[in-house]
């Protein structure tokens, strides 16, 4: 057998096709578990900031260090958050570069201007941060308060960049290419006119806030039932709640919105999320259930008689484009898309009777003045403890819907996910770094996070007498604040005034020198500040 038989050329071509195969699973799942694990802290960093505005508002506004107390203990958890979430973004943007190189290169051009907005807005969070951080005691409250302005919208504005490239992944406007492939032209402004880009923006912004919220109910809800029934635990129950109720029922709208963009514009995907195998009039509306691809019938499911038909073009008579419709070779897997839809759709249902229940529940106690206007039984106190996991489940199975269903394109029509990853080996060793990776951060984080939960704020809040705050955090300067350490105790600076009455014993007290102008100066800021 000579090696340029037939049987050695095949055989080569086996193995070559198995090991491509097995770096595309590689490169797939190191992408899905990097971006999963670092979007589930990007939402925080859209969401903190648009509460820490709020609480440290209410700070200003009423001189109430509840509000105070709040806001210094989110913003630890954010700083901390926020950093873990910088390393895992950067290990990902390296991700694209490495395991997607065809990708980057055929289509940079078309997706460089969002990528580097991102950047830009990136390093303005992280500036502003620093500012928010170090500012407590070097800033006055206004002008501390004013620093979270350009993070929060900094925040806001990367994730919109960051998914303006993805809606231009499902729908490539924007770019003229020669038969072969070959990119020619590319509009740098597509990603933001793409039209997917809106309805994906609002979708992730509200499912952003809704995470953010659902987490701190969660958190305050469970030290409530373990009996921390104060107004600290109130408050911070109060804000993560109304956020996740008032934002349910506005994505319930977005996601309409959404739903409508990917029928006109990715029928396929629309058919996998439905579970839809035939092309027809008269398409029901089928809810749970396993799409099964050999028969291409939704087992278990509960259909609903023209109702997709309804929903898509409020017409019974209405044709549906199913899977069907393309090659075998160009479906996404619907069992897969079909179900994480079905979670998203059920978990936001399931949030949204919440928002309308507690609604209820409130407008009845305002009618009959009691308060709190939340219900804070133990099981509305429950119901918060969840609204925290099902709203990032959701939000994890949402992305699924978004990725899997556009499958096996990684660009939608142009570029197949085979055709963009790497032909580079040792992918596997470059997965296993990043788990670890990931797991370290994680391991950490939890750590970090579990000592900073102390269940309160270390001390009383008081309820302020004269009015909103005027100079720096603390305004006692007698009472350190427990969450900055350089206002704790630190060895070698022991107090004079310890020694005193030892050292009056042995030596007469002498007459007191009058003290400097600015001594008595400092002395009276000293006393105002403790007077309040």
């Amino acid at each position: 057998m000579v090696l340029g038989s037939p049987a050695i050329t095949e055989a080569a071509a086996r193995i070559a096709e198995s090991q491509a195969a097995g770096s595309l699973a590689l490169a797939r799942g190191q992408t899905a578990f990097s971006l999963a694990f670092h979007i589930c802290f990007a939402v925080f960093g859209v969401g903190i900031p648009w509460l820490l505005l709020y609480t440290e508002g209410r700070w200003l506004r009423t001189g109430d260090e509840t509000w105070l107390a709040l806001t210094k203990k989110w913003s630890r958890a954010f700083a901390v958050l926020f950093a873990v979430g910088a390393v895992s973004g950067t290990v990902l943007s390296f991700e694209f570069g490495l395991l997607w190189p065809a990708f980057m290169a055929r289509y940079g051009g078309a997706l460089g201007l969002s990528f580097t907005l991102e950047g830009f807005a990136f390093f303005a969070e992280a500036i502003f941060l620093g500012m928010y951080l170090y500012g407590w005691k070097r800033l006055s409250p206004r002008a501390h308060w004013l620093t979270l302005w350009p993070i929060a919208i900094a925040g806001t504005l990367s994730t919109l960049f960051i998914i303006t490239a993805n809606a231009w992944m499902n729908v490539p406007d924007g770019v003229v290419e020669t038969a072969d492939g070959r990119v020619i032209a590319a509009e740098p402004l597509a990603p933001l006119r793409s039209p997917s880009a809106p309805p994906q923006v609002a979708h992730m912004l509200l499912a952003a806030l809704m995470c953010t919220g659902g987490v701190v109910a969660g958190i305050y809800a469970v030290g409530m039932l373990r009996g921390r029934r104060d107004t600290y635990h109130l408050r911070g129950l109060r804000v993560g709640l109304v956020v996740v109720l008032v934002c349910a029922p506005l994505q319930l709208v977005v996601g309409d919105w959404a739903g409508r963009v990917v029928g006109a514009r990715q029928p396929v995907k629309l058919a996998a999320m439905e579970g839809l195998h035939d092309t027809r009039d008269h398409a029901p509306l089928t809810i749970g259930g396993l799409y099964d691809p050999k028969t291409g019938e939704v087992r278990y499911g509960i259909d609903i008689p023209d109702g997709l038909s309804l929903l898509e073009g409020f017409d019974p008579d209405h044709v549906v484009t199913g899977l069907d419709a393309v090659p075998a070779d160009e479906r996404p897997n619907a069992t897969i898309v079909h179900l994480a839809f079905d979670t998203m759709v059920g978990l936001g249902t399931a949030l949204i009777a919440l928002s309308a229940l507690v609604g209820g529940v409130a407008l009845r106690r305002r009618r009959r003045g009691r308060r709190p206007l939340l219900p804070t039984g133990r099981p509305w106190l429950l119901a918060a403890v969840a609204s925290g996991p099902a709203s990032v489940l959701a939000m994890l199975a949402g992305w699924e819907v978004t990725e899997g269903g556009r499958q096996p394109w990684i660009v939608q029509g142009r570029m197949r996910v085979a055709d963009a990853v790497t032909t580079t080996g040792g992918i596997g060793w470059i997965f296993g770094g990043t788990l670890a990776l990931y797991l370290g951060l994680a391991a950490a984080l939890v750590l970090i996070l579990r000592r900073m939960a102390t269940g309160g704020p270390g001390y009383e809040p008081r309820t302020p007498t004269e009015g909103p705050p005027t100079e720096p955090y603390p305004p006692d300067p007698d009472r350190p604040d427990p969450d900055c350490p350089e206002d704790s105790e630190r060895p070698g600076d022991e107090d004079p005034a310890a020694e005193a009455p030892a050292v009056a014993a042995v030596v007469p007290a002498a007459p007191a020198a009058p003290a400097a102008p600015a001594v008595q100066a400092g002395q009276a800021a000293r006393n105002n500040g403790a007077g309040r």
